[in-house]
């Protein structure tokens, strides 16, 4: 049985808090937003790709 979009995303986010991390809470809105469908998976990542490449400086 295929997972849904939202179980994909409760499992990630689990997957961070077994490691003892939380996700930020940019992140947690663009997951909300994404279930809404207000925005796609390719928006979160270019948005992150523009978050942490200016961040390192690339």
């Amino acid at each position: 049985m295929a997972m849904t979009g939202e179980q994909a995303w409760e499992y990630a986010v689990g997957m961070l808090q077994v490691d003892g991390l939380v996700p930020s809470v940019e992140m947690v809105e663009m997951i909300e937003k994404e279930k809404k469908g207000e925005m796609t998976e390719e928006d979160i990542l270019r948005r992150l790709h523009e978050k942490y490449s200016a961040l390192s400086g690339a």
